[in-house]
């Protein structure tokens, strides 16, 4: 894998089929502009995931990792075996720094689990979902004690998962979900509706009433950052801000940039941004910087980079996180499932949100810019080294 210091965001277009190409309009009423709520919208979901924001977490309190939000435990007795084990692990990509900052971690804790793990396979599908379900397929023929999958897509990937329950492996889904119930846990943070509602929130109380906002989003199809932007469109209707655009990025920083610019050029003044991931944060902050206009209220994620210019620049800025840290937690269920021991499905982590007022706490200079800082990594063998 490359050194994160010199990776380039790939493109994640593999999946966007469906882009569309929004054009901005410079008469749109306060509160309009977010367009029809997204097919992934469930309220019941909604609700759940903003009460788990305040909720206490059960687990070792050092270990954000192994925490459970509101535990639903499940038997597992069924899936017990004797080890070492053979996991294997089928990965949507590796294809942004988040995913390979995730994926050093898991590394590191297959490592820390070496008297229990005999063999590790890695499966990469390269953003594309039918490579994974050939992948997942071809997994099944291998021997795995347990596969752990993180699905490219949500629906096209929900029949390779279902396959895999059949064939009687205990599965475990994290980061993004599928629409079935099989597996033995999903794991992933408080999720979507979480992110999209802190960032979204934040930035409407922080901007002008009634001001412009520039909503920047990665790819459509994908259970958690449709979420975000569905939580995002409720609070910006429930604030009534101006929604000029609503941008698929590829989170490409070249194509983010540009996309800012227009906006520029066209209103002059662009009063907020909110993304529904951080990893193009800094190109939306230069753009601004490009164009002489001051960076308005913005959320980014825990990206080093982010953070820094951040602090630099003296940004009015939060930062909502998906935690790189949830890699660690399917290593740790498949093991616990395998040792026959209940776990919680679903496996619902916390999901902290970094702010001014804890941002020193979260910024290393020694680190990569590209590093995120909630990768839970600093007690795993090979750090930091292995992060670099």
């Amino acid at each position: 894998m490359a050194v994160l210091a010199a990776v380039t965001l790939l493109s994640l277009t593999a999946c966007a089929t469906d882009e569309p190409a929004a054009s901005p309009s410079g008469s749109a009423p306060a509160g309009s502009g977010t367009g029809e709520q997204s097919k992934f919208f469930v309220q019941a979901d909604y609700d759940a995931e903003l009460a788990l924001l305040t909720a206490t977490p059960t687990g070792p309190a050092d270990k954000p990792w192994e925490q459970v939000l509101n535990p639903k435990m499940v038997d597992t007795a069924k899936f017990k075996k004797k080890g070492p084990h053979k996991i294997c692990f089928s990965n949507a990509a590796l294809n942004n720094p988040w995913r390979q900052v995730g994926f050093k971690t898991m590394q590191a804790e297959v490592e820390a689990q070496k008297s229990r793990i005999k063999e590790f396979v890695h499966v990469d599908a390269e953003g594309k979902d039918q490579k994974q379900i050939a992948d997942i397929n071809d997994l099944l023929g291998k021997s795995c004690d347990a596969l752990i999958v993180s699905p490219n897509t949500t629906a096209t990937l929900t029949p390779a998962v279902e396959a895999a329950c059949q064939a009687g492996l205990p599965v475990v889904v994290f980061d993004r979900g599928v629409n079935t119930k099989c597996p033995v846990t999903f794991i992933n943070p408080i999720g979507g509706y979480g992110f999209g509602h802190v960032g979204a929130e934040f930035v409407s109380q922080k901007m002008k009433p009634g001001g412009k906002v520039l909503a920047l989003r990665i790819l459509p199809g994908v259970d958690v950052l449709e979420t975000r932007w569905s939580a995002a469109k409720m609070a910006f209707d429930k604030a009534k801000v101006d929604v000029v655009g609503v941008e698929f990025t590829d989170g490409d920083p070249a194509k983010t940039k540009k996309i800012v610019d227009d906006y520029i050029q066209r209103y002059g003044t662009i009063d907020g941004v909110w993304m529904d991931a951080g990893a193009v944060a800094v190109a939306a902050v230069e753009a601004f910087q490009d164009a002489g206009k001051p960076v308005p209220p913005m959320n980014g994620e825990d990206q080093l980079d982010f953070l820094k210019i951040w602090k630099d620049k003296n940004l009015t800025a939060i930062a909502p996180t998906y935690p790189t840290y949830q890699w660690r937690t399917p290593v740790i269920a498949a093991l616990r499932i395998l040792d026959g021991e209940q776990v919680s499905n679903p496996w619902k982590l916390p999901q902290p949100t970094v702010t001014q007022d804890n941002l020193d706490r979260y910024l290393d200079a020694s680190m990569p810019p590209l590093h995120y800082a909630m990768c839970g990594c600093t007690d795993l063998p090979g750090y930091p080294q292995r992060w670099k």
